[in-house]
Formats: structure tokens, C-alpha cells, sequence
């Protein structure tokens, strides 16, 4: 094993130790990280709900001049990186993965096979389509010059943005929904 391999044995043995206590008795590296998991998640499913059936709708109304700047100014708030949001997106992210390789290494029985297969629906079907479809979209938005452009420029990058964006976000929030209920059906199938 090399040193560096070592090391990381040791920090999560002695996570695993300092984490273990829960009111008397002994709780898991894997229960932990899978209730940090299902909390983040479920944080980032309402956002991307938000998105859903608030914000989306509500900017659909807006003309194309407005629906642009509307959306890049609250883009900007995420693009400048706001520490909460941060937070929240990476730490998902991260815990999501830490459950993964917690249930691989631990005997998590049928919780921990649940949190892994949901960890991979959640990475590849919410974080996935978010750094494929949506970074590259918002991107693209942020390069629009709003008062550069004629009504016709602006339509045609709303028509190239807002369909795909939409229907793809809609398509995250219901894969982020259901990894949400998996993984509260996990955390509740610990003991069990």
C-alpha cells in the first residue's frame, strides 16, 4: 500500500471511530455520509424544483430581451460562485460519493446497495446532464450582449436556449426526485 493509500486507511478508520457514536450506540461511517447524502440531495432536488416550477415558468413570460438578462443576472449569482450554493452543489457532489465507496467497503447490506446504485443515478442523471447540457446552456447565455443585439438576434439565442434548458432541467428534477425518495427509503432501511 503506498504511504499515501495508508494515510487515507487511517483518516477514514479514525473518521469511522469518531463518527460512531449516536445516542449510546455505535453508528456508521456509512450512515452518516448516507444522511449527509440524502440532505444535500434533497436540497439540490429543490432547487433544481424551483427552477422547475417557478423560475422557468415565471421568465417564459418575460420578452426575449428581459428572459435573457433575467436569467443571466441569476446565472451570475451561481457563476460567482455563492458560498451556500456552493456548498450545498459540491458537497452533494462529494458526500454522494463518499456514501458510494463507504457502502463498497463496508457491510452495508441492502441500504448501502440502494445508496450506490442511486449515488450513480444521481451523478450520472442530475450532475451528469447539469455539466453536459445546463454549464454549457448558461454559458452560452452569458455571451449574449443583450444591448448589442436586435429583436431577431435575441429571439433566435432565447429559441437556442430556453426549450433545451427547460426540458432537460425537467428531466434532472424528476431523476434528482426520485434519488431523494431512494435515498430517504435507504436511510430508513439502516438497522433493518
Amino acid at each position: 500500500m503506498a504511504p499515501s493509500s495508508s494515510a487515507a486507511a487511517r483518516f477514514l478508520v479514525a473518521s469511522r471511530v469518531v463518527l460512531e457514536l449516536r445516542l449510546g450506540r455505535m453508528m456508521s461511517l456509512f450512515a452518516v455520509v448516507l444522511l449527509v447524502s440524502t440532505v444535500l440531495c434533497a436540497l439540490v432536488t429543490g432547487f433544481v424544483f424551483t427552477y422547475a416550477v417557478v423560475v422557468m415558468p415565471g421568465l417564459s413570460k418575460l420578452g426575449d430581451r428581459e428572459f435573457i438578462r433575467a436569467f443571466q443576472v441569476t446565472d451570475q449569482i451561481i457563476q460567482n460562485n455563492h458560498p451556500v450554493f456552493v456548498t450545498v452543489w459540491v458537497g452533494s457532489i462529494l458526500s454522494v460519493v463518499v456514501t458510494m465507496v463507504s457502502a463498497l467497503v463496508g457491510s452495508t447490506g441492502f441500504a448501502g446497495w440502494a445508496a450506490g446504485v442511486t449515488g450513480a443515478v444521481y451523478l450520472i442523471g442530475v450532475q451528469g446532464i447539469t455539466v453536459l447540457v445546463h454549464l454549457p446552456l448558461n454559458n452560452q447565455l452569458q455571451n449574449v450582449r443583450v444591448d448589442e443585439m436586435d429583436s431577431a438576434s435575441l429571439h433566435e439565442q432565447r429559441e437556442l436556449f430556453e426549450a433545451r434548458w427547460t426540458s432537460f432541467n425537467v428531466t434532472r428534477t424528476v431523476i434528482s426526485c426520485l434519488v431523494t425518495v431512494s435515498l430517504m427509503f435507504a436511510v430508513g432501511m439502516q438497522g433493518n
